[in-house]
């Protein structure tokens, strides 16, 4: 459609679209997260602040449609939607990763970057700092996130992918040997040697005990999974369902303290689901570990 002569120049969505050198998709997009407009079955209705922005219903050989004046363009012209025109979906991501879309979505879900909405995917604050956008299926009204495109070359993305294909790259074997001096000498120390009933060889009697708790109640969950951040660091268990970490605290020690401290602080920065345990909780572990996992959301047999 284009643009429709008049006393004053007025646009379509698809002159707009024209315009900014985007597609109408994309201006509906916007037009929606500001509020202008609302979806009304097939078609889109203009809301009270899209009247009061100008916005009018005009009739055409092709039907009635929403035409605004010229200074929609200064509204949209440089705002959010020329960014989200710059970013890719989950299936581009896909193609260019050599894995399915519904992978790369499980994979972000993992890194904690998006959430399963009832039906499509909901962004977190994390995805939200790597530049994700959140959108909407104009037809179902679906939930999907949008990407830029350099998060294809995020480090974490991309060893997970490489971890889902059953591939390391010499990357990720050179960053795990210079990891921090730090971690290194903590897991020298603390040998994985302790063999839990699932199979997993973890460091302490107490992580066997919770280890063997996890298995026993049916509980999916990994042994020492690395956090979904920049900063090297793992977990001592990590619960896949409902995205939990668990911290096992067994020492008094001042060094070991002070690398409480450190892992403490970086929860805390990216808002990650932490339970910690003590020797005291380890004891008790049938009261409380149900307890704690449950204020989560995750039930336990």
């Amino acid at each position: 459609m284009t643009d429709i002569p008049d006393s004053k120049k007025e646009y379509s969505a698809s002159s707009i679209a024209k315009e900014l050198g985007l597609n109408t998709q994309d201006i509906f997009q916007k037009l929606l997260e500001l509020k202008y407009i609302i979806r009304n079955g097939e078609t889109w209705d203009l809301t009270p602040v899209g009247k009061n922005k100008g916005g009018h219903y005009k009739e055409s050989t092709y039907g009635r449609f929403i035409a605004w004046p010229e200074t929609i363009i200064r509204d949209l012209n440089g705002s959010p939607v020329e960014q989200e025109s710059k970013t890719i979906t989950a299936t581009a991501i896909g193609k260019q990763l050599d894995i399915s879309a519904g992978r790369i979505n499980s994979i972000f879900s993992e890194l904690g970057w998006i959430t399963k909405d009832l039906k499509g995917w909901q962004i977190t604050d994390l995805g939200k700092r790597l530049g994700g956008i959140q959108s909407r299926d104009q037809t179902s009204g679906v939930p999907y996130v949008r990407w830029p495109e350099a998060i294809v070359k995020n480090r974490l993305l991309v060893n997970s992918v490489n971890e889902a294909k059953g591939e390391t790259t010499s990357q990720e074997i050179s960053h795990a040997t210079t990891a921090g001096t730090e971690t290194i000498e903590f897991r020298d120390k603390f040998k994985a040697e302790c063999r839990a009933q699932d199979g997993h060889y973890v460091r302490s009697k107490a992580e066997v005990i919770i280890d063997n708790w996890l298995y026993v109640s049916k509980t999916v969950h990994a042994y020492e999974r690395k956090l979904p951040i920049e900063e090297d660091l793992y977990c001592d268990f990590y619960i896949p369902t409902g995205k939990v970490y668990i911290e096992y605290w067994g020492s008094e020690e001042e060094h070991y303290l002070a690398r409480k401290a450190k892992k403490l602080e970086i929860y805390k920065k990216y808002n990650l689901k932490l339970i910690q345990l003590s020797d005291k909780d380890v004891f008790n572990i049938d009261d409380v570990l149900p307890k704690k996992l449950l204020e989560f959301g995750i039930i336990t047999e």
